[in-house]
């Protein structure tokens, strides 16, 4: 019984951290199939392997081989690179079985923790980091950074300038900042132009049906011709 114990629980905290947290959040397809198959196939090679004589050093292997395979063959944001080693700890703990069923058990509980609390919308939730191409070269890191919080309309805490081009006039900086708080006002529209009951102006753009006069336009008519003579 305690022999499926593990690897019962490793499903359930790899189906718990795909579903209950990365889909929730993220919603990228892709990675589902990529963070199940990594756990269950590194579960299921180092449960095969674990009466070999390489055993001690098995799960530093596996962990070595398939990040470097993984992080080779796409570009991933860091917090799916976290899922991912999560995915693989995870693995490595259901084939394994270090210890008692209940210290496998809080360990992987731990790891799921860790993400649902690193991963969470609150932590620094106005927080950004992106790469930005200005149409300026900028040699005086001051001053680039008083035209970024312009532009971005927020407090920059860290840049990383990249590229300085004075031939093409552009600089390529790595910023990071914080947004400005949100007050929950939301613009109001612009007031309609305001028409006493009666009047005879008319509304821009509307053409007068046929048939009709417009008696504003009659009078700046008959105005003129009163000039004219």
């Amino acid at each position: 019984m305690s022999t499926l114990a593990v690897p019962a629980a490793n499903l359930v905290a790899i189906l718990v951290l795909v579903f209950g947290l990365y889909v929730p959040r993220h919603r990228r397809r892709d990675l589902v199939a990529a963070y199940l198959g990594v756990n269950v196939g590194v579960m299921a090679v180092s449960a095969a392997l674990l009466d070999s004589a390489v055993t001690a050093g098995l799960g530093l292997g596996l962990f070595g081989v398939l990040s470097i395979i993984r992080l080779r063959s796409d570009e991933l944001a860091q917090h799916e690179v976290a899922y991912y080693f999560s995915a693989l700890a995870l693995g490595l703990l259901g084939g394994l079985s270090v210890g008692p069923v209940w210290l496998t058990a809080s360990l992987m509980a731990a790891i799921v923790l860790v993400m649902w609390v690193g991963d969470h919308p609150r932590v620094l939730p106005r927080n950004r980091r992106q790469v930005m191409v200005l149409d300026r070269a900028f040699d005086h890191e001051p001053q680039l950074v008083a035209h970024l919080e312009e532009r971005l309309g927020a407090t920059v805490h860290g840049i990383t300038v990249q590229r300085v081009d004075h031939v093409n006039d552009s600089t390529w900086v790595e910023v990071r900042y914080q947004l400005p708080k949100s007050t929950g006002a939301v613009p109001a529209a612009p007031a309609p132009d305001a028409v006493r009951p009666g009047s005879a102006v008319p509304v821009a753009g509307r053409v007068p049906a046929p048939g009709t006069t417009d008696a504003a336009g009659s009078q700046r008519r008959a105005a003129t011709s009163g000039l004219g003579r």
